[in-house]
């Protein structure tokens, strides 16, 4: 790895830490229950995708969520800029992590291969 690389992992893991912390101090009590699992910066780390998990969302929750979370955008980037003393805060965009709900999806895919391949012998 190098070090440019070690940066961009530090401050993702930083960013990890802080952005669940900006949401539980605001107001709305919705946003305190919300799961960030994973920050992905840029590699100028002018940009930053969160991604939240989705437990059992519907659609329309969680369009309510990223609609929330683009208001409260500033207050959280504003909230690590203070905390961290940088000059500069990544622009972060929220998304729903929709690898773990894809992956049930292939693993159910292949368990079905598997369960015809069984019935043909």
């Amino acid at each position: 790895m190098t070090e440019a690389q070690i940066k961009l992992k530090r401050t993702e893991s930083v960013l990890l830490e802080l952005i669940p912390q900006a949401l539980s101090a605001m107001n709305d009590k919705r946003l305190h229950e919300l799961d960030i699992i994973e920050v992905v910066c840029s590699r100028g780390k002018s940009d930053a995708k969160v991604y939240i998990n989705p437990h059992e969302f519907t659609e329309q929750e969680k369009r309510d969520y990223l609609k929330l979370l683009r208001k409260a955008r500033p207050i959280v980037e504003t909230h690590c800029l203070k905390d961290q003393g940088w000059y500069r805060c990544p622009k972060f965009t929220f998304e729903f992590d929709e690898q773990l709900a894809k992956s049930k999806s292939i693993d159910e895919l292949f368990k079905k291969i598997a369960q015809e391949k069984k019935e043909e012998e």
